[in-house]
């Protein structure tokens, strides 16, 4: 397996992940990718549904190999009390425990913060649903497409004369993911100086609201509402997707206003580069269309890879939409590292690589999404179980 040069900067972190599709399991992925010991809680003989999601190889989903790397899967049945005093054990072993259960869940079965902070008052429970802890809607469920509609995501995402659409991946889960390690690893720091761990609370409509850059301070001063406006970047002129002349399409960002006066130099257009209406963002934006419309006539003229080049000459930021077979194809994502090739069975899997590139302490795949169960017996002998105990745990539906 590839991974990076030594153990990872999260390496000797244990995190205990009670959680299951998106937003929990991705949160406990990233950490697992620098190299935290990550110990995956699952349903026995059902485990995580996202091991049934979508493409499917031999029984188990490909997107499972990707968001389970570098875990460890122990099969536990939580309902059972056996099953929850074995949590609680790990959970006193635990730096971080990531969980995304509706509220209220984990204090029913008496695994709450409350209660596991009084055995390891270092511990950090990173808690993600779609509303959050509090407030009257915290018992609703939520999953990643209510966050991104509450958030404001998807009232601007598509054109003005249809209805709104999703980005095309959870998206929301996703951020929620983030923003529950960049809180964990907050939440670690302040440990090493006050040795309290704490509780990081993270609600998907939140981490997508917290995404919607200016749209609060122009409705609270302005009333402005931003609108759904397609493939443009509405009030940042111009920065637009325009149809090439062999039926693709190229997005250019000119929104800079050096950069504006190159493109409008590059396609023949001194007139508008040295129109002082046009010299700064405020006022290309008054004229919006016209400025659309003349791109768009000259990208008309030419192929994909001919506007490319002279645009690329003209250092205008600027790029192809690329599909998934564009991308493996890419020599850039190569080079960066950002294709990965294991081996499942005698196939080539392809995973993404690993973002951020640390320089000194690199993260890394060490291994794919695990069997289920796989660890269980590796990690309760950790605890202390000896093989009998183990079996006539399995034998009692406990594991």
């Amino acid at each position: 397996m590839k991974a990076g040069n030594g153990p990872g900067p999260l390496a000797g972190l244990k995190v205990l992940e009670m959680g299951t599709l998106i937003a929990g399991p991705y949160c406990a992925r990233l950490l697992a990718e620098f190299g935290a010991e990550v110990i995956k809680i699952e349903t026995p003989g059902e485990g995580d549904p996202l091991r049934k999601w979508r493409v499917m190889h031999e029984g188990t989903s490909l997107w499972w190999y990707a968001q389970a790397r570098n875990k460890k899967s122990v099969v536990l049945n939580l309902k059972a009390e056996e099953g929850r005093a074995i949590a609680r054990e790990l959970a006193t072993k635990a730096d971080i425990l990531v969980e995304n259960f509706r509220p209220g869940m984990l204090e029913k079965w008496g695994l709450g913060y409350e209660a596991l902070s009084q055995a390891n008052p270092g511990l950090v429970m990173v808690r993600l649903s779609g509303f959050g802890q509090t407030g009257p809607q915290r018992d609703q469920p939520g999953f990643g497409a209510i966050g991104e509609s509450m958030g404001g995501m998807r009232y601007i995402t598509g054109y003005p004369d249809r209805a709104p659409v999703r980005v095309g991946i959870s998206i929301g889960d996703s951020l929620a993911a983030m923003f529950g390690v960049i809180g964990a690893l907050m939440a670690i720091v302040n440990r090493g100086r006050t040795g309290q761990g704490q509780v990081v609370d993270v609600a998907l409509y939140e981490a997508v609201f917290a995404m919607m850059e200016s749209m609060l301070p122009e409705y609270g001063l302005t009333g402005l509402v931003r609108e759904r406006a397609g493939s443009a970047l509405p009030g940042i002129v111009p920065s637009n997707t325009y149809l090439c002349g062999d039926g693709r399409y190229v997005v250019i960002g000119a929104n800079g206003d050096a950069i504006f006066k190159r493109l409008m130099r590059m396609m023949g257009r001194e007139d508008l580069a040295d129109d002082p209406g046009l010299a700064t963002n405020d006022l290309r934006v008054k004229r919006t269309e016209e400025l659309d419309r003349v791109i768009g006539e000259w990208t008309a003229t030419v192929d994909l890879d001919t506007a490319l080049e002279k645009l690329k000459g003209a250092e205008v930021p600027s790029g192809r939409i690329y599909s998934i077979a564009d991308i493996v194809a890419d020599l850039h994502y190569q080079a960066r590292g950002m294709i990965e090739r294991h081996k499942l069975g005698d196939r080539d899997l392809l995973l993404p690589g690993i973002v951020p590139k640390l320089s000194a302490t690199p993260g890394g795949t060490r291994w794919l999404g695990p069997r289920l169960g796989e660890h269980t017996d590796e990690v309760l002998a950790s605890l202390g179980y000896d093989a009998a105990r183990i079996a006539a745990l399995r034998a009692a539906g406990v594991l």
